[in-house]
């Protein structure tokens, strides 16, 4: 785990590029927290769930092929069998970290202003995920947040809020949630 420093940073998008579902930018505050420095690795998942439900198969690839409910599940054990207090980050959190939190030098990509340095992605990943931890890392120190797999988020998904808000937690409820990041396919 790695520790982010609290921070203040803008939230969102207003590229020309960004979807209509990373807008409006608005300010966010939030307190300090860990987060993971690589993405959960087969070999980790296996140890806490006795089962490896990848198509891609190895120790240190990430896992893939899971749902929100089957990570809270794994969340669960672990948290029994280590007696720690792990969950997924907020939308937030995990958009604060994947920038550099306080040490952001501005990369359009977690850590690089150039994709193939820091991603697996459809252009190098030759349609497979790959090891954790084998491109560059953002200037946190984590690794594989513009790529690999896709990664889950605790926020059901909905649409900003222009205002600024402090240690947002998302919607309370939803259809769907948020996964950020990027994938070996896309």
């Amino acid at each position: 785990m790695v520790f982010v420093e609290g921070g203040t940073f803008k939230m969102g998008s207003d590229d020309s590029d960004a979807y209509d579902s990373e807008k409006p930018v608005h300010n966010v505050i939030l307190s300090g927290y860990h987060i993971g420095k690589y993405e959960v690795t087969q070999e980790l998942w296996e140890a806490v769930m006795s089962s490896n439900p990848n198509r891609f198969k190895s120790s240190r690839k990430p896992v893939e092929r899971v749902s929100w409910e089957d990570c809270q599940k794994f969340i669960r054990k672990l948290n029994n069998l280590t007696g720690k207090n792990f969950k997924l980050p907020t939308e937030a959190q995990w958009e604060f970290a994947a920038r550099g939190g306080k040490k952001s030098r501005g990369y359009k990509y977690s850590g690089s202003n150039t994709i193939g340095d820091v991603a697996w992605y459809d252009d190098n990943s030759r349609n497979k995920t790959h090891d954790v931890g084998t491109k560059a890392p953002n200037e946190l120190g984590l690794y594989d947040m513009s790529g690999n797999v896709w990664e889950w988020c605790s926020d059901w998904y909905g649409s900003y809020f222009s205002s600024a808000q402090t240690n947002p937690k998302g919607r309370s409820s939803g259809g769907h949630r948020v996964m950020r990041g990027g994938s070996w396919y896309i």
